[in-house]
């Protein structure tokens, strides 16, 4: 039996494997583009199984397409969008820079599949052809940006955002447990005045309050679909009530609030709005960078650096040491971030690229902005888990560093002045004596009662 089938297109024959849904088209993408050995994500796959599903149903309604027609599209593209049909779409990332690729495979699959719901032979465009009913009113030029907006939109809400409201919640139940811990801050790297641990871990909560924000603002900038400007964005072929009735459908489906671009010429020609997104996202890193950066500081040693708060362990640390635990929650955080760094770094290229009419980087951008969203979302989804609310303080540990700390003279200055509190900081510099142990041994020569200076000194007050 053979392990292929002849299917046709507009360039003639073409082997195809025997059990895919996909056509000649897609199989010559297959031949032509074996760089990186990653097809095209399963976000975008989805995604363009909505526009089908969505283009099909309006098509249908306005008569651009026999509803007899319609009405099998809608059925094999909602199983596009539910993932059914995964494996038939094979098309590397690195491919055609307008997604065209992509897009006839979403084609091809949806018309083979109709033919095999119908009984008819795989191949045949009977009683759906990919261009003419699937593809109807649409182009590579609209379908794969709008599938971009989609795939990164749901993504967003679906995966990213619920991840961010856990994690600030865990960080804001930290910063409660940890409100009565004093212990010293430190600016520059070097012993600043004291801080509550819990002032810290609030601050951490808000950063990711303040990211929960950006997510939403990332997910704002995605709102408009470029879906119905077809080959350059004037709309040829396409009916003019079909784009805001199928982005309407689109919307209901996935609960966002995407709506037809205000300039169509903009929204294709231009990838300004998957920037824009991006730009939030790799804000969200920075943001988890600081605070994985902060933890793994503050848990170092264990006792040989600051030790002020205990990370759990979770796995062995070293192969030849034995009994070393590392901050391996952190490092993961932190290498996500880097990731996305440089991924924000090749959809700006990307975006500041395109040319005239049409962005033609396209599937790389979309492949970067996904794989940033899953990363984000999957390491704050183990950071809180598996880190965050594992923490301890180590009381006793913060308390003997805010009493050894050079600055606790800060709130002495007011009292006996800036020149001779620098003098009383340099002197515990060299004799290894506390700020305490020196302010009251020259009690008198500061001209301040034993009560003041307790009074000075206390950390809590400083707080």
């Amino acid at each position: 039996m053979s392990t292929t089938r002849i299917e046709r297109d507009t360039m003639g024959e073409m082997e195809v494997p025997s059990g895919s849904l996909y056509g000649a088209s897609t199989q010559r993408a297959v031949l032509n583009f074996p760089v990186s050995g990653e097809a095209v994500g399963p976000g975008i796959i989805h995604a363009y199984g909505l526009i089908k599903w969505a283009a099909a149903r309006v098509n249908g309604q306005l008569g651009q397409v026999d509803k007899s027609l319609t009405d099998q599209i809608e059925k094999a593209a909602e199983e596009v969008y539910e993932g059914k049909l995964d494996e038939h779409f094979p098309v590397d990332v690195y491919q055609t820079g307008s997604g065209t690729s992509t897009n006839m495979n979403a084609n091809e699959v949806i018309a083979n599949r109709c033919s095999q719901i119908a009984g008819k032979e795989i191949g045949s465009k009977d009683p759906i052809h990919p261009n003419d009913h699937v593809n109807q009113g649409q182009s590579s030029n609209d379908t794969f940006p709008t599938a971009m907006h989609i795939a990164a939109g749901v993504a967003i809400k679906n995966d990213l955002i619920p991840e961010m409201e856990k994690l600030k919640l865990s960080l804001g139940a930290k910063a409660q447990e940890f409100n009565d811990i004093l212990k010293i801050g430190r600016t520059h790297l070097m012993d600043a005045t004291p801080v509550r641990l819990g002032q810290e871990f609030g601050g951490y909560a808000k950063q990711i309050e303040r990211s929960i924000d950006r997510s939403h603002k990332a997910l704002k900038a995605l709102h408009e679909l470029p879906l119905g400007g077809t080959a350059v964005g004037t709309g040829l072929n396409c009916h003019p009530e079909f784009p805001a009735q199928a982005i309407k459908f689109i919307a209901e489906k996935t609960e966002i609030e995407f709506r037809e671009a205000e300039d169509h010429f903009e929204a294709q020609a231009a990838k300004d709005a998957l920037v824009e997104c991006h730009g939030h996202l790799n804000t969200i890193a920075t943001s988890l960078f600081k605070i994985a950066n902060d933890l793994r500081l503050m848990g170092s040693g264990p006792r040989c650096a600051l030790g002020e708060i205990k990370l759990p362990a979770t796995q062995p640390g070293s192969s030849i040491m034995p009994g070393k635990v590392n901050p391996v929650m952190s490092e993961a955080v932190t290498m996500v971030s880097a990731r996305v760094f440089g991924n924000h770094s090749t959809i700006t290229w990307c975006g500041a690229n395109g040319h005239l009419e049409l962005n033609v980087f396209m599937p790389v951008m979309a492949y970067s902005i996904m794989e940033s969203i899953r990363l984000l979302a999957n390491v704050c989804s183990i950071f809180r888990q598996r880190c965050i609310e594992g923490i301890e303080a180590n009381a006793e540990r913060c308390s003997e560093l805010i009493e050894y700390s050079l600055s606790m003279v800060t709130s002495l200055a007011p009292e006996i002045g800036y020149e001779l509190a620098a003098k009383i900081a340099k002197e515990s510099v060299s004799t290894g004596k506390t700020v305490r142990q020196l302010c009251t041994e020259q009690l008198a020569d500061l001209g301040i009662s034993a009560e003041q200076l307790e009074a000075a000194l206390d950390p809590e007050s400083m707080t």
